[in-house]
């Protein structure tokens, strides 16, 4: 009886054996299916987007009460100076305070100009699994963190983490999603995933650190990281041994800058998040002296503005879809709500009139991003090499400049000229920046250069764009089309029954942003 037993219990691992042997056979089947590795790689860059902003902004009500705990722990060991000595120590932590919130976005100005060319020659995945790591250890330096020092080291840290995340991720969705139309909707779902990190950041990282402590809200990051981290290996398989055919020569980064609409692109990215930049560090002050506002309301400041940045992204990747030249238009209408927005704030009485305009400056910036961040990779389509590093790598500097200013900037101008001033000038500049986004208004109409393309075809693959078309064309000689069933093609690589060859096909493709 108990060997009978035995042998049942064997059997019965042994099909349990077989067909979890199976289905991991068929995941990973699954997993190389294009589609599917599509998705996945979306998911993989989206929730790193979401840890980037979330750790960038979760230390918001963190790190400012933990260091005035340490200082005043500090104080009561030490004797109690002078009122005027005690003024001064207020104004250097107020401004250790600044330093520590931009040296993430001044490391991220400085790194992205090599983190983008280093993309650009390596491909996006190791530098996406860089990134991920690199923020993984910031994350948990943050957690254990006990003085300024190392809370500096952390937000660094973080910053060149990001410089290596952020861009790769969205030249990685670039590069794979290569229509106009699931581009910018894989955009826009990065974006919202942006928008959720950056907005529910605060209240998250409040809640937890009120009731559990400091670590817990970084632990809670850190592990979300790991376990993408781990998927970005699964998945991409970064440092497997293969060699990478048909590997593009990107455009240098400096090029890019020069060229006129890439750099109207980028001003208009750097405008239109000024506002988002410089009122984060100032709001709470002005509400706390305005509108004698409570924590809780200051802690919610942001959050109902992420449901309007959600739709107007959802808005604009409609819109980009039936009427996708008139991108450059949506930015302009973008950045005319912001504005008028701005201008709106200092206005408000009390915390619910202040959510309008707050809702209507992130609306707009969903409008400028959803349109403008496309428009940089198709504008490297047709003007440069299709290789997405560099190009957003000057998107990331662009946001970079204005997240960098912001906490060391907006103090200074709100304590020399006046929160109103603040809003009235940024308010005024996005405004005024508008109108440039007209010189973006042909660029749907432009083409890449047919004897260029034809050259770069005779020797072999140099972009994206490139290796499609060549692998379309060897289809064609072989009598297959594009989507693999056989179609009758005549001599001069036509399907039968079309007049046109092809390559008056790809001359007059219709490409739209």
């Amino acid at each position: 009886m108990t060997t009978e037993e035995s042998g049942g219990l064997a059997q019965t691992a042994a099909v349990k054996l077989s067909d979890m042997g199976e289905r991991t056979k068929q995941l990973g089947t699954a997993i190389q299916d294009p589609e599917r590795q599509r998705r996945i790689i979306l998911v993989i860059v989206c929730v790193a987007l979401l840890l980037d902003n979330m750790l960038y902004m979760v230390i918001v009500p963190i790190v400012p009460d933990y260091l005035a705990r340490l200082e005043s722990e500090s104080e009561q060991a030490r004797v109690t100076g002078n009122s005027s000595t005690n003024s001064t120590q207020n104004e250097n932590f107020d401004v250790q305070i600044g330093v520590l919130f931009a040296s993430k976005a001044i490391l991220q100005l400085i790194v992205n100009p090599l983190t983008g060319t280093f993309i650009d020659r390596v491909g996006y995945d190791i530098p996406l699994f860089i990134g991920l790591s690199i923020m993984f250890v910031s994350t948990c330096i943050f957690a254990f963190a006990d003085n300024y020092a190392t809370l500096f080291v952390a937000r660094s840290l973080q910053g060149l983490g990001s410089a290596f995340a952020d861009t790769s991720g969205i030249a990685m969705i670039a590069d794979k999603f290569t229509e106009e139309a699931e581009r910018s909707r894989a955009l826009g779902i990065a974006l919202a995933f942006i928008s959720f990190g950056s907005l529910a950041a605060p209240p998250f990282g409040g809640v937890l650190y009120e009731f559990v402590g400091k670590r817990v809200p970084f632990f809670v990051l850190a592990s979300i990281c790991l376990a993408d981290g781990i998927l970005c290996m699964t998945v991409l398989k970064p440092f497997s041994n293969r060699t990478r055919e048909n590997m593009p020569v990107g455009t240098p980064i400096y090029k890019l800058m020069i060229d006129p609409y890439i750099a109207v692109v980028a001003g208009a990215l750097t405008t239109c998040n000024i506002p988002l930049a410089f009122l984060e560090p100032t709001i709470a002050n002005w509400m706390e002296e305005t509108m004698d506002s409570s924590q809780w309301e200051i802690g919610l400041t942001w959050l109902p503005a992420f449901f309007p940045h959600v739709l107007g992204v959802y808005i604009t990747v409609k819109l980009a879809a039936q009427y996708p030249h008139l991108q450059w238009f949506y930015g302009a209408l973008g950045m005319v709500i912001i504005g008028a927005s701005s201008c709106i704030v200092p206005a408000c009485k009390n915390f619910e009139q202040l959510i309008i305009p707050l809702c209507g400056i992130c609306f707009g910036i969903a409008l400028v991003d959803t349109a403008l961040l496309p428009t940089l990779a198709f504008l490297v389509d047709v003007r440069h090499v299709s290789v997405y590093g560099s190009v957003y790598a000057i998107a990331d500097i662009s946001y970079c400049v204005a997240y960098a200013l912001g906490p060391i900037v907006a103090g200074k101008i709100v304590h020399d000229l006046g929160f109103v001033q603040l809003n009235l000038g940024m308010g005024l500049a996005n405004v005024l920046y508008a109108p440039a986004l007209l010189l973006l208004r042909n660029v749907c109409l432009m083409k890449p250069s047919h004897s260029e393309r034809n050259m770069l075809l005779e020797e072999g693959a140099t972009g994206l764009y490139d290796t499609i078309r060549m692998e379309e064309r060897q289809r064609k000689k072989h009598g297959y089309s594009s989507s693999g069933n056989c179609v009758p093609i005549d001599e001069n690589g036509t399907f039968a029954g079309q007049s046109k060859s092809f390559s008056d096909e790809e001359t007059s493709e219709p490409e739209y942003i």
